[in-house]
């Protein structure tokens, strides 16, 4: 039998021991991470070498995980460089060698989070007894003529160094081969969990499922998927990126775009990220589906990192593999991590690059991006870094658009719409409203459809966000529609002409005058002013903001965050050349106090609340209206005969 000898653990050791037991995770399944990753590395070691000295060896380079539910355990054996007897002691006897007093007062005082400690300092192994009440490990080195070696430990107070008799295998088994075997005797509640082969392949799937070796649960490989984001571009089919992102996201389509990159500075990472083709829902239940999974090593780290993308940029789908992060890092110290910061600026230029070009090169197929997650991507408009690429890429319907199709032809960006500008036109103009059809009756677009001037179309509340945030593009203003300076538009050729009233005498502005004052006395503290207009051409009046600064449709927006129900006061303006507005004024010049004028009054201010979205009790205008009919029905009777 081969020599035995007990070592005890140093004092600091055993505190540790027992903190990494007791409150190092919740989830205990990490063991099998750690084992595994271990069991990687050694092999890592032997390909090199191998390579390095350019010799040949038929052992295959594997990880072997068996269950035995009877004995409660589960083995773990790898054909790695393995360990020397003296490598084992300072392996596994001893903790990290250095700073293990020091994180074990830190870790109990609650300075260093506990999960930083795995890996980092050398004690992702010990994980192993969050689960294991026993842990015996066997190995032997790749150097020549070394001999087996076994350490054996309950995680408490000791443990056993025991040589093996390389002829007769004893303490071993059969004899020894390179590598290493743990055999880990599970705590009798984790038994059945642990020694369960389909929990184990799940755990393996979940965590280790890109290890560059074969990995086998009771005989059957179980990572069976390359890490595709590992592999050069130019030795990847279209099919091969596809199917990888069928098994990332359980999509049963293909993606609609893929992103294959490799950074060497200032990170080095490998990155493989997609676009869905459909999008879901963004601000919604869907919200927090999102985020890419972060890598170590082919070592899952954390499963939709939410750092390495911002939000907008929520519909990429893909993985994130980094050499520089150490392999075990807590999520608090993630966020917190300046590496992680360099790869998500690094992240999101190329993302904004890729759509750039895509945009670019075929416009149908941005638009049918843009479709899909336009809506979610509007919220970049938080993202003042890349303020200028934001710009580019957001994507409006127009008035120029032949219709609000699914095409490139029913999507107008800015660049595209400065293309088709008047001449000497310095400002973007823009107008809010629920679809085409009401936009194409908003009184505030009359005059831009004379002068022959393009509007972008609003149809989401972001929107306006986005305008309010980006303000300019290449040197020009955006500027809302209904705050447009009249002065400036009266410097366009007018295009469309309407049949002109005649134009209004002395006497009869003066009675205008007067008509517009007994319209406010009319309506009373609901409008702040009745003037006329000179942006109106179609419809008898308008309503506009006193202010000039807030938009229609960002005042109801703050309106309902701030749980405001009532009717803003605004500024009606009056359109003096239509056919209502002068029967109105011959009627007030022979009868000042007509009740008509009162009843039009409150009809047109209504309307026109009405056109605005803010008529929240329309039976008062309803029963005006059915009056208003009746009594011309009569005249029209008459008309006939």
């Amino acid at each position: 039998m081969g020599k035995k000898t007990t070592h005890k653990f140093k004092a600091e050791v055993s505190q540790l021991l027992d903190i990494l037991v007791h409150s190092l995770y919740t989830n205990k399944e990490i063991f099998l991470r750690e084992l595994v990753s271990n069991a990687s590395d050694a092999l890592e070691k032997v390909r090199f070498m191998t390579t390095a000295e350019g010799g040949q060896d038929d052992t295959p380079l594997e990880i072997r995980i068996e269950a035995d539910k009877d004995a409660r355990t589960i083995t773990i054996t790898d054909t790695g460089v393995g360990m020397t007897r003296d490598e084992l002691m300072k392996n596994i006897g001893t903790i990290a060698h250095s700073c293990t007093a020091e994180l074990t007062r830190m870790a109990q005082e609650g300075k260093a989070p506990l999960d930083a400690l795995i890996g980092r300092f050398g004690v992702g192994f010990y994980s192993v007894y969050m689960v294991a009440d026993e842990v015996e490990v066997t190995t032997r080195s790749i150097e020549p003529d070394a001999a087996p070696v076994a350490w054996t430990s309950d995680g408490k107070n000791d443990y056993k160094l025991q040589d093996i008799d390389d002829a007769t295998g004893e303490n071993g088994g059969e004899s020894m081969a390179r590598g290493t075997r743990i055999v880990v005797r599970l705590k009798e509640d984790l038994a059945s969990q642990f020694t369960n082969t389909a929990h184990l392949k799940s755990v393996i799937k979940k965590h280790s499922n890109f290890i560059n070796f074969p990995i086998l649960v009771d005989g059957e490989r179980v990572n069976t998927v390359t890490a595709l984001w590992r592999e050069p571009k130019f030795q990847i089919t279209g099919d091969q990126y596809a199917e990888f992102y069928k098994f990332l996201t359980y999509d049963s389509e293909d993606p609609l775009d893929t992103l294959h990159t490799s950074v060497d500075a200032p990170v080095q990472f490998n990155a493989l990220m997609f676009t869905p083709k459909t999008g879901g829902d963004p601000f919604g239940m869907n919200r927090e589906n999102r985020g890419l999974d972060l890598y170590v090593r082919r070592v899952l780290i954390e499963k939709q990192n939410k750092d390495l993308l911002p939000e907008y940029l929520g519909f990429i789908k893909g993985v994130v593999d980094t050499e520089d992060l150490p392999l075990n890092i807590s999520r608090e110290t993630l966020q917190d991590n300046l590496l992680i910061r360099k790869i998500s600026s690094t992240l999101v230029k190329q993302v904004l690059d890729n759509l750039e070009k895509i945009a670019k090169d075929d416009a149908d197929r941005y638009a049918e991006f843009w479709h899909a997650h336009g809506t979610l991507f509007k919220a970049g408009y938080m993202d003042f870094l890349n303020k200028d690429k934001f710009g580019r890429l957001v994507r409006f319907n127009s008035s120029a658009s032949p219709s609000a199709s699914s095409g490139a032809t029913g999507l107008a960006s800015f660049a595209d719409y400065l293309s088709r500008a008047r001449e000497g036109q310095k400002e973007i103009y823009y107008a809010y409203g629920p679809s085409r059809e009401a936009l194409g009756l908003s009184p505030h677009l009359e005059v831009f459809r004379k002068k022959g001037l393009e509007v972008l179309y609003l149809f989401e509340p972001i929107d306006e966000f986005v305008m309010d945030a980006l303000r300019d593009f290449d040197g020009h203003a955006l500027v809302a529609a209904e705050h447009a300076d009249m002065a400036t538009l009266d410097g366009f050729e007018t295009l469309e002409q309407d049949e002109q009233a005649a134009p209004l005498n002395d006497e009869q502005k003066s009675t205008l005058d007067k008509l517009l004052s007994r319209i406010k006395d009319v309506l009373g503290e609901a409008v702040t002013e009745v003037k006329v207009s000179r942006r109106l051409s179609g419809s008898p009046v308008c309503l506009a903001n006193p202010d000039g600064n807030v938009t229609s449709s960002m005042d109801k927006i703050m309106r309902v965050i701030s749980k405001d129900t009532s009717i803003p006061k605004k500024v009606l303006e009056v359109n003096p050349d239509h056919a209502l507005v002068r029967n109105m004024l011959t009627i007030f010049e022979k009868d000042a106090l007509d009740p008509f004028i009162d009843q039009a009054a409150n009809q047109l201010f209504e309307s026109a609340l009405l056109l605005e979205g803010y008529l929240t009790d329309p039976h008062a205008l309803v029963g005006r209206v059915q009056d208003l009919l009746t009594k011309s029905s009569g005249w029209y009777v008459d008309s006939k005969k």
